[in-house]
């Protein structure tokens, strides 16, 4: 099959699923030291130039509408809890909406549950999420105060193994709802999997972390996930000079989010 032919698919299958859950793209739019070392004080939008699926002033103004019609984070949780979109609902434990404060300062989006979070139905609960805990803590950051954390899909792949193209379709409407709902005042991707699915490119984090961007009018920025950092140690400096620069980021957008 062409890549042409892929991405048709692709849309196709985006839009039905958008149909079926309701959230229509016309409705919606190891352990490691981080330091508290020296912050940069500002940072600047990146002026790299990659393909980001822009979504039109009609689109928030529907979300905003949807909002108001009594969508909340509860009803995006049941619509993802009944959904039978793709082939994960058939070997899922749990569905994982995602947790986390409503209005954060930041949303942090990985890529889909693991062993760990499929059985308890709780994002990052693993080895991987304790390490996150640790990486967002260094930098003020916590699900409990600050923060909401999702994934790009809600139920588990089998083994482990990167979630397909129809299977991220399939939720890609729970997660936009979700984005417009919480209103975050920053992104934060983790991983490989999440920086391509939000941005709709092929680069690699290797590429683009660190780099901050824009999502929809949201600051954006992709590090390296929390599971790479256990696998090879020399990934542990790179996230933090990340981190570093994503809290000098959020410091303009909300001085108080520590507080």
């Amino acid at each position: 099959m062409k890549a042409a032919e892929k991405e048709l698919i692709y849309d196709l299958l985006k839009k039905a699923s958008g149909a079926a859950t309701g959230y229509t793209r016309e409705n919606f739019l190891g352990e490691t030291n981080f330091r508290d070392d020296e912050i940069p004080q500002s940072a600047s939008v990146s002026s790299v130039q990659i393909p980001i699926e822009a979504n039109s002033a009609q689109d928030f103004a529907a979300a905003e509408s949807a909002q108001n019609l009594g969508t909340t984070l509860d009803s995006i949780a049941n619509k993802i809890s009944a959904c039978q979109n793709c082939i994960l609902a058939k070997t899922r434990k749990n569905v994982v909406p995602g947790e986390g404060v409503p209005n954060p300062a930041v949303l942090v989006i990985g890529e889909g549950p693991g062993a760990d979070e499929d059985a308890q139905g709780r994002p990052f609960v693993g080895k991987a999420g304790q390490l996150l805990d640790k990486m967002l803590a260094a930098i003020n950051l916590n699900r409990t105060k600050n923060c909401f954390i999702a994934n790009i899909v809600k139920c588990r792949p089998p083994m482990n193994r990167d979630p397909s193209p129809e299977e991220c379709a399939a939720c890609s409407s729970f997660l936009q709802a979700q984005i417009h709902v919480l209103k975050p005042k920053m992104i934060l991707a983790v991983g490989r999997i999440a920086l391509q699915k939000l941005l709709d490119t092929s680069i690699g984090i290797t590429k683009m972390h660190g780099k901050i961007l824009d999502y929809n009018g949201i600051p954006f920025m992709a590090t390296f996930h929390p599971s790479a950092l256990l696998r090879d140690e020399s990934y542990k400096r790179p996230a933090w000079e990340d981190l570093k620069i994503f809290r000098a980021k959020l410091l303009e957008l909300c001085p108080n989010y520590e507080s």
